[in-house]
């Protein structure tokens, strides 16, 4: 039970990675805090993990919203006594396409989802760790934006993505002395909505990684778990690649 007794907010738990974590850390003896946009499959996950006698709530809202992170920990304090982790897996991809020819929108959209909503998070989840003594924090990144991982038609999600691992190497540095230990899991190519379901695209996506496959949900998950669990006690700060590989390309 890597996660015995420890309380651990992931958001973007209504599907794909987030939902196989809220399943893999509450079998791991965790009590999870649910946290996405779509509460009915919220609802249905907690169902899910509550038969079989796994620890859960959830509270629906938007990762973008500086209130929600800290509604969220005030949620993990007043049902199960405070925080020990968090998987910070929300994220879109935006609309793909040449920066020239992108809506300003879309870039502040990307930006907001997958970058603003890590600093509301760090905000509201790092006092309240370090007031216990330490804990772990793990966002979800992407290898695209890392090392050889440049993709065409990816400029927001790229520069939010890349942004990101600069700002968890800083709370990394600025919080270790305090127990609290801060990673960023770099998926490769991942079985999940934002992939779509085109057999043809999944056959492309698998052909660029060294694997020759894309992961399943759940492979992601069992890496945000190594560092949530103590077993990862002396890593912080890591760019943790998950990739199938990427990043021993050459372009």
């Amino acid at each position: 039970m890597e996660l015995k007794d420890k309380t651990i907010i992931i958001t973007g738990a209504s599907s794909g990675i987030g939902a196989a974590a809220a399943l893999l850390f509450a079998s791991e003896g965790a009590n999870v805090v649910l946290g996405a946009r779509r509460e009915a499959q919220l609802n249905t996950l907690f169902g899910q993990i509550t038969q079989s006698s796994g620890r859960a709530v959830f509270l629906a809202g938007d990762v973008t919203d500086e209130t929600y992170s800290r509604d969220l920990v005030d949620l993990a304090k007043r049902r199960f006594g405070g925080l020990d982790g968090a998987f910070n897996n929300a994220g879109i991809m935006g609309e793909m396409g040449p920066v020239p020819k992108m809506d300003s929108r879309n870039w502040q959209s990307v930006l907001a989802t997958n970058l603003s909503s890590a600093f509301f998070a760090a905000k509201a989840q790092i006092p309240e760790m370090e007031e216990r003594g330490g804990g772990s924090i793990v966002f979800t990144g992407t290898f695209v934006g890392f090392s050889n991982g440049g993709m065409p038609g990816m400029g927001a999600y790229a520069a939010s993505k890349a942004g990101l691992i600069g700002l968890v190497q800083s709370l990394a540095s600025d919080h270790a002395a305090k127990g609290v230990r801060i990673n960023t899991i770099l998926p490769g190519g991942t079985k999940t909505d934002m992939a779509g379901d085109d057999p043809a695209t999944h056959d492309f996506i698998a052909g660029l990684h060294p694997l020759k496959r894309m992961a399943e949900p759940k492979e992601i998950a069992q890496s945000a778990l190594f560092l949530l669990s103590d077993r990862a006690s002396f890593v912080t700060g890591s760019p943790f690649a998950v990739d199938g590989g990427m990043a021993t390309r050459l372009i």
